[in-house]
């Protein structure tokens, strides 16, 4: 990656992605840490690959968010995770704070909203670390998504190009309003109902926007396509104002407080130790700063 690349973990995503992954390891105590497991191996594999000048890490928080507001159905149908789940989230803000990574969260919005804002406010290289397919929307060039195609290991770095290969030729931006039409079962966001995978991504190509769209309706066929639009323009804008991440959230950043200085080799080991990570030891190499090649993953 670049000399100044900026790396920001969806560690939210992380975390979940590594949860289900990942048998329930557990500590000598009996606490389950496999999440945790699963967030360090993702953490060793970026610091590797990625190389990192900044790094920083997004949360979710539990209070209701803008978009709960806007929407009490919002995310509704999803199941609940396990309190095992949540119990290592602040064991990995823990894990954070040892490898001396900045943690973002902030009341009233989601961790994507914060790596929206972040990746604009930034002018360096993005790399958003998530296995999250939201996130793809915030592509452009200078921000690109490693994301985690199965489960901790299979990675992609995806850029403009490979979002338009995998949706038939759309834009990251265009990802916004093909998803206002579309909806997402998994976030409850009704979309527009009976229009599906192919002809949202139809229509987005023909008319661009959901405004576009809805200023010509006329145009649209065959008709009982833009009957179902105009019985559905509803749900589309709300739809809309769920789908798209914030890029304006009020942030303090100083990105001299971003810059990651690495981590101190002793600390490192004790808190593996502690969680009984004992296989991921070899992964530490005396270098504070740079893991860089020397790192072994498995």
């Amino acid at each position: 990656m670049g000399k100044d690349s900026f790396v920001i973990i969806d560690s939210n995503s992380i975390i979940h992605r590594a949860f289900h992954a990942l048998p329930p390891l557990k500590k000598k105590d009996g606490t389950v840490v496999n999440a945790v497991y699963g967030f360090l191996l993702v953490l060793f594999k970026l610091l590797k690959e990625l190389n990192p000048k900044y790094l920083v890490a997004c949360f979710d928080l539990p209070e209701p968010t803008f978009r709960k507001k806007a929407f009490e159905q919002y995310k509704a149908h999803r199941k609940k995770a396990p309190q095992e789940l949540y119990d290592q989230i602040p064991m990995v803000k823990d894990v954070l704070k040892v490898f001396n990574v900045p943690v973002f969260e902030k009341a009233g919005y989601e961790g994507d909203d914060l790596i929206g804002t972040l990746s604009r406010l930034s002018d360096k290289e993005n790399i958003v670390v998530s296995g999250d397919l939201d996130n793809l929307q915030l592509i452009n060039n200078n921000t690109k998504v490693y994301f985690l195609r199965q489960g901790v290991k299979n990675t992609i770095l995806m850029d403009e190009e490979e979002v338009k290969k995998k949706y038939d030729g759309l834009t990251p931006e265009q990802l916004i309003e093909y998803k206002s039409l579309r909806g997402d079962a998994s976030d409850n966001i009704p979309g527009v109902k009976g229009i599906g995978e192919k002809t949202a991504i139809k229509l987005i190509k023909d008319f661009k926007t959901i405004d576009n769209l809805y200023s010509k309706i006329e145009e649209v066929s065959p008709e009982k396509i833009k009957q179902k639009l105009i019985e559905g323009k509803d749900n589309a804008k709300l739809s809309r104002v769920l789908v798209e991440i914030k890029k304006d959230v009020p942030l303090e950043v100083d990105m001299n407080n971003c810059e990651w200085g690495g981590y101190n080799e002793k600390e490192v080991v004790d808190m593996l130790k502690d969680f009984d990570f004992n296989s991921l030891i070899k992964n530490i190499t005396p270098e504070e700063k740079s893991i860089g090649q020397n790192l072994k993953l498995w």
